[in-house]
């Protein structure tokens, strides 16, 4: 018997505020373009089981248009592969908070051939193919009765289902999302453990997987630099694993930062565009991050903005991430403190003072978000002065 699993598809994800041709935003038509990609292969592999592991969608709300395009492409996929039984479960990107709310996923078991649990846990049973699956959506995990994490004894193929972080992986963005804890799981137990919810591809043992996403959609999207996109396919009989690479993800590329100290601007200048021009196939239409490390606010305001500019009409995306120096301040008794910066202020909250709710919040990530913010709102301000 044969699988493929992927989880993390995000249709709906939207970024940069950049439209094509048709008026859609460029990156909720690269998601489409991909989840294409991925059913069309995935008909070619003819699996007798294909398991979609969470996050169908970005958000609890898509719009329209997302749900109508996911319709559409489930339907053609079940045309092409009439005897491929689809399973999808719940992510916390698509699981309501109230469960009178419902839940846009039910549409998808309306389409012969596929199954969706989206709730509560849910065994379901392939007799023909002796395999059971435990379904574990994350709303199940947040569950006051915790479910049993056990196999059928009376099946052969026992595979484990379930949208969550597991605690052996740092996540980048796993706010919200329920833990699986090592006790939890022993996968020693199942024939595969198919996970959603990490958007890299990670094997945390033989047969206990992340796929990753199918695209580029972290909020930290740096961290999925220059890491392949693809698809699990599992032969449950022999147990031989196979990573599928999708071609279609769109190219984000993080640059080895630049060490700006005591450097004019103009060295700068020359240092940005040597390292823009180092992309291989150049910038066009990509998404690229370059860190500028100890430039002062007064230096980077000199900075060839105009030129920047430039940069920016070619790539979809190019994070110009300028640092300040990092100032030591000595204080003795009866000194006058010195009045931090916004920058500092967000660290320093972040770092040490603020607690939040969750013990699962990678506070490292949210400073470098909020640092991405508040140097963009800096840019959009410098552009505009020198308008």
């Amino acid at each position: 018997m044969r699988l493929v699993h992927t989880a993390d598809l995000h249709l709906g994800y939207r970024a940069y505020h950049r439209t094509n041709a048709s008026g859609i935003n460029i990156r909720e038509a690269d998601v489409a373009r991909v989840f294409r990609e991925l059913l069309e292969r995935t008909a070619k592999v003819s699996p007798e089981l294909f398991l979609i592991a969470g996050d169908i969608f970005h958000t609890v709300r898509p719009s329209n248009a997302a749900i109508a395009d996911a319709f559409r492409q489930f339907s053609l996929f079940r045309e092409e592969a009439p005897d491929t039984s689809v399973v999808i479960i719940a992510g916390n990107h698509d699981s309501p908070r109230a469960a009178e709310t419902g839940n846009i996923l039910r549409l998808f078991a309306e389409i012969p051939g596929f199954q969706v649990v989206h709730q509560e846990p849910k065994r379901l049973r392939f007799p023909e193919l002796d395999t059971a699956i435990l379904c574990l959506p994350h709303n199940s995990l947040f569950a006051e009765r915790q479910p049993a994490i056990e196999p059928d004894p009376e099946t052969g193929i026992n595979i484990l289902m379930a949208h969550a972080a597991h605690e052996n992986l740092k996540l980048i963005s796993h706010y919200g999302a329920a833990l699986l804890r090592s006790s939890d799981v022993r996968p020693e137990e199942w024939t595969y453990v198919a996970l959603g919810h990490y958007h890299l591809h990670e094997r945390l043992a033989p047969n206990m997987i992340y796929p990753g996403a199918i695209e580029r959609t972290s909020i930290d999207v740096w961290s999925e630099a220059n890491r392949p996109k693809g698809f699990i396919e599992l032969d449950a009989d022999d147990g031989k694993v196979k990573f599928h690479e999708l071609q279609g993800p769109r190219t984000v590329i993080d640059l080895e930062p630049i060490a700006g100290r005591d450097m004019p601007a103009s060295e700068i200048d020359g240092l940005i565009e040597s390292a823009l021009e180092s992309v291989p196939g150049g910038i066009e239409e990509k998404i690229i991050r370059l860190r500028l490390f100890d430039v002062p606010r007064d230096v980077y305001r000199e900075l060839d903005h105009r030129k920047v500019r430039e940069y920016r009409t070619q790539a979809l995306h190019l994070n110009l991430d300028a640092r300040p120096p990092q100032i030591t301040r000595h204080s003795g008794s009866g000194a006058p403190g010195r009045r931090l910066t916004l920058q500092e202020e967000l660290t320093e909250f972040l770092k040490h003072r603020w607690k939040p709710d969750s013990r699962q919040v990678d506070r490292e990530a949210l400073i470098e978000l909020g640092l991405r913010y508040l140097q963009e709102a800096e840019e959009a301000e410098v552009l505009e002065d020198r308008e």
